[in-house]
């Protein structure tokens, strides 16, 4: 049976650009692709959960960041939508979304690359590093680019260095 991807609501979610004390941001390579695309922390709004709080859980859940070592600058003006490839529609999710509705943060890591520790209890990066602003969007899969692209233009001007 073929489903009809618009029928199919939007997975909530929450997404967040991490900058280090240098501007630069983090990304991670998930364990469960062997492509070679790399993205930034994100993850699904629980049921009760706000954005904020889905965000902050994200990171200490995909990068062993504790809560206290972000700082939280700005939220991103609407939500940001993406659809999955369509080999792709019944798969990821156990088939109850057709893509992904997210509330991106920007948000500033104040503690050192020792406080980062991806062996998390259900880890997700095998590998992770520290880029360029620009660089995000060419690293990410080709369908989710373009919202790299977005996210990366709304948040530009609040990026760079710590003060």
């Amino acid at each position: 049976m073929t489903v009809d991807p618009t029928t199919l609501p939007y997975r909530p979610c929450a997404g967040i650009m991490l900058l280090n004390r240098d501007g630069l941001v983090f990304v991670g390579q998930r364990v469960d692709t062997t492509a070679e695309a790399w993205q930034m922390p994100q993850g699904g709004i629980d049921k009760g959960e706000d954005a904020l709080t889905a965000a902050i859980r994200e990171v200490g859940e995909e990068t062993g960041i504790a809560a206290e070592l972000i700082r939280l600058i700005a939220q991103a003006q609407d939500e940001h939508l993406y659809d999955l490839p369509h080999d792709l529609i019944g798969k990821l999710w156990k088939g109850k979304y057709r893509g992904q509705r997210q509330t991106w943060f920007l948000m500033r890591f104040i503690g050192t690359d020792d406080d980062v520790n991806i062996m998390t209890e259900h880890q997700e990066f095998r590998e992770w590093r520290w880029v360029e602003p620009e660089l995000v969007p060419e690293l990410i899969v080709p369908f989710k680019q373009d919202l790299y692209h977005r996210i990366l233009t709304e948040f530009r001007p609040l990026i760079g260095p710590a003060a």
